[in-house]
């Protein structure tokens, strides 16, 4: 399995761009603004979109995309959401009033687009790629992922805060090679991150506590104009973990 970030930042502008990860090269998870450096042939590929929850900078390229390439492609796309999220994008996005239904473009027998609800800890096979819907805990409904790929996993948490549930599956993955972990805040914003239900450094070294597996650690998610003092903050307190930085165009192979 082949992952490239399309984008990994708390906002946009000056070259950067909200949470979307390419999977091969037919798989979104989520489809922020990142999903918009993508080429009109690439874009033409994407058959499966895992989204994590319903906030925009996770779902805003959704509209664009389905609107771009479903009258040109033979099969719709497929969205994989836990139902709460389905329900949102439903009544909230493509509603006819802030976008189209494309659920029911062309016709329903035939549409751009369908939704297909998923549940914690089942996991969602796609020629041989495995990939389960991990526990979140954010202000709305939210998950993480699991891709693996059987030779090795990756763990995208997903928008979260302190959450027992998730390490006590991420511990049990015997192949787990890499971890995405986001910590949306810097340390003087710890409050704002509570409230919010995202991670700041300190409640990030917590959380980084709760792993018992080896892992290559990497931090998404920062906020523009603070994104340098967070990771200088994450690195003095987490220092053990050797966490890095996520990148824009960043590959992994697993």
């Amino acid at each position: 399995m082949r992952l490239r970030i399309l984008g990994c930042s708390g906002g946009i502008g000056g070259g950067s761009h909200t949470t979307a990860m390419l999977l091969d090269n037919d798989i979104l998870i989520d489809a922020g603004t990142g999903v918009g450096n993508l080429s009109m042939e690439e874009l033409l590929k994407i058959d499966h979109i895992f989204v994590t929850h319903a906030h925009l900078d996770h779902v805003a390229f959704i509209p664009f995309l389905v609107d771009t390439v479903g009258f040109i492609r033979n099969k719709p796309i497929n969205i994989y959401a836990v139902q709460p999220t389905l329900n949102t994008l439903r009544k909230h996005l493509f509603n006819w009033h802030v976008w189209p239904d494309f659920t029911n473009i062309p016709n329903v027998q035939t549409p751009y687009m369908r939704y297909e609800a998923i549940t914690l800890g089942k996991v969602i096979n796609i020629d041989g790629r495995k990939i389960t819907p991990l526990p979140a805990n954010h202000v709305v409904p939210a998950v993480g992922y699991q891709l693996d790929s059987g030779q090795a996993s990756l763990v995208f948490t997903g928008d979260t805060t302190t959450n027992d549930a998730l390490w006590e599956v991420v511990n049990k993955i015997e192949n787990l090679k890499y971890l995405i972990i986001e910590s949306a805040f810097c340390e003087e914003k710890r409050e704002i991150a509570i409230r919010s239900k995202h991670l700041c450094p300190s409640l990030l070294k917590e959380e980084l506590e709760k792993l018992e597996q080896d892992a290559e650690i990497y931090i998404t998610h920062l906020k523009q104009g603070e994104d340098e003092l967070t990771m200088r903050e994450i690195l003095e307190l987490a220092e053990g973990f050797n966490p890095h930085m996520l990148n824009k165009d960043q590959l992994f192979e697993f």
